[in-house]
């Protein structure tokens, strides 16, 4: 590749913080609330206008749609963010389980009332492009936006992109998984003038579980998951590929509807699953976000013609950005297994359960039973690089913990996790690999977290 050389210059510090938070999806969101909460200065950077991550920037509204009656959930600010958007409003009920679907538009609201009450300084439209190094210590980043190029300096910094890109940009040791191997990309939309009451009757004339799912694609079960209920769309574009509306040959248009209002909106649609597209590389992510539209409006003429009730509707929105589920993971002090999330483990760092559930590589494990494992500290600490650590999905671990950490209350989770260590290891004086991690624990208690 051709290259040039950048010219050497001063960049102009926009702020000084004890924490920086970049990137706000839950993840991210949660740290920055609970390092504030400790009582630390906090930033929390977004590189788009509104904090919320894949519930507001992707459209899936579905937090917690593993939940079932005996589910033992997570307890701390992921429950708040339900909360807080039901009081506003802004919840429907998810057709599969116990769960709320959280309104995207209400929790972009939700997301700004949380971040001002906890005195988290905001900073939208700035995109990190590198970082600030003291030796193997990390002492801030560097952001492009419409004022220039900026550095913000922080004493901790915790990274919530989702992809480690800072934690990548400081040298920490990292594995991305392999293109061919990469979960799919989807473009989530919503759609108006659905007859709703005309559609639920067909779903209930049509009922469809979580065994339809293996007729599109490959996946392991405990075997239970073949009788749930699942909102599976699967026949309607059978029928579409078997009339010559859709190429035969197409898998990629399949999948859940969730939200049905009784305005006729229908919000949250999940129905474009794309394999082979690195979300780490720009002209990737350019072809995702094309051909995701075009499948959009594919599977919109296929739900017109065969999904009673959807004669008349008509796209209402994309969301903002295409939905990634899968690229580059930290590796840790410690990296969390398929044997631990398969086998309720058990740790001394924990900082947080999260249930036994495994959407992902082929394995759809719901946690009907009541059985869950404890989130090490371990997982968000990378190697190599000092008073860093890592949220969200770009947590360490293997490629089957990987699909139940993914999850978006896991990213709360692993994210009040980082943002508590963060506060506690600047009272501490030590650096975020060495705080102690009783000290954390008890705090997070304090927060409401439920760590056994």
């Amino acid at each position: 590749m051709k290259q040039i050389v950048e010219t050497a210059r001063k960049v102009p510090v926009l702020a000084e913080t004890d924490v920086l938070v970049v990137g706000s999806g839950p993840g991210g969101l949660a740290a920055a609330i609970a390092a504030a909460r400790e009582g630390v200065d906090t930033m929390l950077v977004e590189r788009f206008g509104c904090f919320g991550g894949t519930i507001t920037q992707v459209g899936v509204e579905s937090i917690a749609w593993y939940r079932y009656r005996d589910t033992v959930d997570v307890e701390g600010i992921g429950i708040e963010f339900e909360q807080r958007t039901k009081a506003m409003g802004g919840t429907t009920p998810f057709p599969q389980g116990n769960s709320d679907l959280l309104d995207a538009e209400v929790f972009k609201v939700v997301a700004d009332e949380m971040v001002q009450e906890a005195g988290v300084e905001p900073l939208l439209h700035a995109l990190a492009v590198d970082v600030v190094m003291e030796g193997n210590a990390i002492r801030g980043i560097v952001i492009e936006s419409k004022s220039g190029r900026q550095a913000i300096l922080a004493r901790r910094v915790i990274d919530a992109t989702g992809d480690a890109d800072i934690a990548v940009r400081a040298g920490a040791s990292y594995r991305k998984t392999p293109r061919e191997e990469m979960m799919g990309v989807t473009v989530v939309f919503s759609c108006s003038g659905v007859d709703r009451e005309q559609f639920l009757a067909y779903v209930r004339e049509h009922p469809t579980t979580i065994a339809d799912w293996h007729k599109d694609w490959s996946a392991q079960s405990s075997g239970k998951e073949k009788e749930i209920f699942s909102p599976y769309l699967g026949e309607i574009f059978d029928r579409a590929r078997a009339d010559g509306l859709i190429p035969r040959e197409m898998t990629s248009i399949s999948g859940t509807w969730s939200s049905l209002k009784e305005t006729g909106e229908a919000t949250g649609l999940n129905l474009v699953y794309m394999l082979g597209y690195d979300a780490t590389d720009v002209r990737d992510l350019t072809r995702a976000e094309m051909e995701g539209r075009r499948l959009v409006m594919l599977a919109i003429e296929a739900m017109r013609r065969y999904a009673p009730g959807w004669e008349k509707a008509r796209l209402r929105n994309f969301g903002m950005r295409v939905g990634v589920r899968d690229t580059r993971k930290i590796i840790g002090r410690y990296n969390i297994t398929e044997r631990d999330v398969r086998n309720q483990a058990r740790f001394d760092d924990a900082i947080g359960i999260f249930p036994e559930f495994i959407d992902g590589y082929g394995v759809v494990i719901l946690p009907t039973t009541g059985r869950y494992f404890q989130v090490p500290y371990g997982i968000l600490v990378p190697q190599r690089v000092e008073n860093l650590l890592v949220a969200g999905r770009c947590v360490a671990g293997d490629k089957i913990s990987h699909a139940a950490l993914r999850s978006m209350m896991a990213c709360t989770v692993t994210g009040q996790g980082a943002g508590v260590a963060a506060a506690v290891s600047l009272k501490q004086g030590v650096a975020s690999s060495q705080v102690d991690v009783a000290r954390v624990q008890r705090a997070l208690c304090r927060q409401g977290v439920r760590i056994d």
